[in-house]
């Protein structure tokens, strides 16, 4: 990912409870520290989101992801004003979106923030042209420009040539991809997807994700992802924000959350992950100064290099493997720190 410093969407210590006594249940959590069984008993209230903060910069895929019921599609909704915060703050791009009127979060919808959800509801009787240009046409953009606009976006999406067919002629993987063009028609800065291909099949969803991916990197989008799907979230994400009950319970990259889970909730997440492609040479050496033995005719990696790389240096060899860094020697890689490193999380 492109390194950026610009906050595009920002989340501030927001809170949704559901219920007539949600602010004296909001005090009470604050206050007492009860949770979600007691909320509902006291005082007839459902938390949706606790106390949620995180900043995701231009350019980021940025993955919520959790349970039924965690919280993860009622945080998202907040960001395009879908859902009223109990409390807190949300920004995009510089306005804070809980002081909107009507005609400026019209606005903000339609031009800044493409929406794609799990179920795709494409207009049957529509072309798939007509399909990806039917936001525009609700703008009142003339034909000629909002057919040449869905047009680009169905090349973004790799499906040149199937503009005229209706959606039921394509397949299910086909069809998500007229959605995600849909949503790039307007050329938002923000998507928000809500499991867009948790109802595929998994060979079609993994090379959905890897053209996703792609698309959002050449297209530097900002987006929030929400998936029940771990595998999913480390796949596709810059970073997981992982909810439990309303609350983000730990932010970081993959390889942070896979290596060092905060609690015993996502270390059971994280046990069935495969750590090969994911952990780094750079989060399981040690400094070089702290290696005794001799080194002569050890191999060497480079710090980026992953442990499924590592292994084919190791095996050849009883000596560790050296890390570089921008050419220098940093550290190295042992083998018991290896197999700790395919272990990932587990508690030494």
């Amino acid at each position: 990912m492109t390194e950026s410093t610009e906050s595009v969407v920002n989340i501030s210590n927001v809170w949704k409870v559901f219920g007539e006594k949600a602010d004296d249940a909001i005090k009470a959590i604050k206050d007492e520290g009860i949770g979600k069984a007691e909320v509902l008993e006291r005082y007839g209230c459902v938390i949706g989101v606790q106390d949620a903060t995180f900043d995701v910069p231009r350019g980021e895929i940025f993955c919520i992801m959790g349970l039924s019921g965690s919280g993860k599609s009622t945080l998202v909704r907040h960001i395009n004003r879908l859902i009223e915060p109990s409390s807190g703050n949300i920004e995009v791009l510089g306005r804070n979106v809980s002081n909107l009127n009507e005609s400026q979060l019209r606005e903000l919808r339609a031009n800044h923030i493409g929406m794609v959800f799990q179920h795709m509801a494409l207009l049957p009787h529509r072309s798939v042209r007509d399909n990806v240009a039917y936001p525009l046409e609700i703008r009142g953009v003339a034909k000629s420009k909002r057919w040449a606009v869905s047009d680009h976006a169905l090349q973004l999406v790799d499906l040149v040539g199937y503009e005229d067919r209706l959606p039921k002629e394509l397949s299910g993987g086909m069809q998500q991809r007229v959605v995600i063009a849909r949503a790039l028609a307007s050329d938002p800065e923000v998507l928000l997807m809500d499991e867009p291909f948790s109802a595929l099949d998994p060979l079609i969803r993994m090379q959905l994700q890897d053209q996703f991916k792609a698309l959002v990197a050449q297209l530097q989008k900002t987006t929030l992802f929400i998936t029940h799907d771990l595998d999913e979230a480390i796949r596709i994400g810059h970073r997981i924000a992982i909810m439990k009950d309303g609350i983000i319970v730990q932010i970081g990259t993959p390889e942070d959350i896979v290596m060092n889970p905060a609690d015993d909730y996502v270390r059971e997440f994280v046990q069935g992950i495969s750590k090969l492609k994911l952990v780094k040479a750079h989060s399981i050496l040690e400094p070089l100064e702290s290696y005794q033995g001799d080194l002569e005719g050890a191999p060497r990696a480079d710090e980026e290099a992953d442990l499924d790389q590592l292994i084919d240096h190791a095996v050849g060899t009883d000596l560790p493997v050296v890390i570089t860094s921008n050419g220098q020697d940093v550290g190295v890689v042992t083998k018991p720190r290896l197999l700790r490193g395919i272990q990932g999380g587990k508690e030494q």
